[in-house]
């Protein structure tokens, strides 16, 4: 296998932005997709978290799919929505946009700690991004789940080996993390109207 699981994502984010700066849809969902894989590696303790973010991803794609050219640009899906006051409906793409765009901060956060913090437990990276991250979404019973899932995590080693594949694991995941935390900024403002 050439390249790390984070070569996908990578070039699809290099296609995500249109000439007038917006953020595309198909391009956006696309590299959200190719984590998904990544997801897996940390085997059954993210299947909630995998599931969570492909069902996200599913909404939005089946809500673009319905009109590629009126919802080429991710927000034109929250702005069809601002326009017939739906956007707080729990199965809103705006809802679906919002809960995504936080599990990605999760997951950039998760990936910035392995980086930052070589001597951390892949537990710990996951318990710090998110308490940073999810933490102050969930209630109790979610928050509770997490500190039990956090018992299923891999060793880190084997985890970053995994990932590795035949490229630099290091620089993809900051090249990952440069390039979709300025779109989920983006994105946060876009959903703040909820």
């Amino acid at each position: 296998m050439e390249g790390t699981v984070f070569a996908p994502a990578l070039e699809q984010l290099e296609h995500v932005k249109s000439e007038q700066g917006e953020i595309l849809t198909k391009p956006f969902l696309d590299a959200c997709k190719h984590i998904l894989p990544v997801i897996d590696k940390f085997g059954t303790a993210m299947g909630l978290v995998k599931s969570d973010i492909g069902g996200n991803i599913s909404r939005l794609e089946t809500q673009y799919s319905s009109n590629p050219s009126r919802f080429n640009c991710l927000f034109s899906l929250v702005q069809a929505e601002v326009e017939t006051n739906t956007t707080k409906a729990s199965s809103s793409c705006t809802n679906g946009l919002l809960w995504l765009t936080r599990a990605m901060d999760f997951l950039v956060g998760l990936f910035q700690s392995l980086i930052e913090h070589e001597d951390w437990s892949l537990s710990q990276a996951c318990t710090e991004s998110y308490n940073n991250t999810l933490k102050k979404w969930h209630g109790w019973l979610a928050s509770s789940s997490f500190g039990v899932v956090m018992k299923l995590v891999p060793d880190r080693k084997k985890f970053m080996e995994v990932l590795g594949g035949g490229g630099n694991l290091n620089a993809d995941m900051e090249k990952f993390c440069a390039t979709l935390s300025p779109l989920l900024e983006e994105n946060h403002k876009t959903v703040k109207i909820r």
